[in-house]
């Protein structure tokens, strides 16, 4: 979400969204950014910055400090706004393989680089995410939670095309079997349900699906390839479908939920399933992320999409 004020963009989510979720605000710096919130949440891996990046510390400093903070604050805005919500409630957080992508070893390089490190990160972010999920759960006791996690950089790491430091080469692709490994890790761990989210093209939903995920969110505009979302739609995997851009068009029109609606309904038409299964297995987003765009168009994106999912299920 855009901003900088956590108690305002709760009120929104809340207010606007069928599925609200606890925000990121990352225009408030580092240890709000993607990478930093989350690599808060390891355990036995303190993090630091370091010329801009996050990398392992030796120790637990200020920079993990602030990233807590952060953390803490949003979660008291959610308990005091959401204490008493019954419904669905997401939480999100980087995943594994694009925090291993996004975090430096503490002796220079991309975690990437070394497998057996991806492995450590891993189970300490499985053991750091349980634990995040049990204090939402504690704190909002009548709702469901639900966790996505956030995978932005999932295909450029399994087609090695992460670039290393000095620009000349790329790390070593992961195998797709290593990586179902390590997002099944991160999945059982959790004890909710995991909706998987990728932005980028190229979305590897086999591999997503035999996670154990029960969802996937990605971009309807960069989806070039229907039959592989046919099947794991087929195979019961639930779909977040980004159809509202994230950001103004160049005409400058804010979309309206007919808009949002149309454009999911041309999707799932193509794809040949029964209209009245859309409303059971679909939800309808932005895109991606609202970080970018002003205050009063992501308010407007939310509610677009909130009614044009109502407008979907009256189909």
């Amino acid at each position: 979400m855009p901003g900088t004020d956590i108690a305002e963009a709760q009120r929104i989510v809340l207010g606007e969204l069928a599925l609200p979720h606890l925000p990121e605000l990352p225009a408030r710096g580092p240890g709000a950014d993607l990478i930093g919130r989350t690599a808060g949440l390891l355990v036995d891996l303190p993090v630091e910055l370091y010329a801009a990046r996050w990398r392992i510390a030796g120790r637990p400093g200020r920079d993990l400090r602030r990233a807590l903070d952060f953390l803490e604050r949003d979660l008291d805005q959610m308990t005091e706004q959401a204490g008493e919500f019954t419904g669905t409630f997401k939480v999100q957080a980087a995943g594994p393989l694009t925090l291993a992508a996004g975090l430096e070893r503490p002796v220079g390089g991309r975690m990437l680089r070394d497998p057996g490190a991806v492995r450590d990160l891993t189970e300490s972010l499985a053991d750091g995410l349980r634990a995040h999920v049990t204090e939402v759960r504690r704190r909002l006791p009548r709702a469901t939670v639900l966790l996505q996690l956030d995978e932005p950089t999932m295909p450029a790491v399994l087609a090695g095309r992460i670039p290393t430091e000095s620009g000349l080469g790329a790390y070593r692709p992961i195998e797709s079997s290593t990586a179902t490994g390590l997002l099944r890790t991160v999945v059982e761990a959790v004890g909710v349900p995991v909706v998987v989210h990728c932005c980028a093209p190229d979305v590897p939903l086999e591999l997503i699906r035999s996670t154990g995920a029960v969802a996937v969110a990605l971009d309807l505009q960069l989806v070039d390839r229907l039959d592989p979302v046919g099947e794991a739609i087929d195979a019961g995997l639930g779909l977040f479908a980004g159809a509202a851009p994230t950001l103004p068009p160049p005409s400058g029109q804010e979309p309206s939920s007919a808009q949002v609606a149309e454009r999911v309904r041309q999707v799932w038409d193509r794809l040949g399933f029964p209209r009245a299964q859309l409303a059971e297995q679909v939800v309808v987003t932005p895109a991606c992320g609202l970080a970018g765009a002003s205050d009063g168009y992501a308010r407007t994106v939310l509610t677009a999409c909130r009614d044009a999912g109502r407008r979907l299920a009256e189909e």
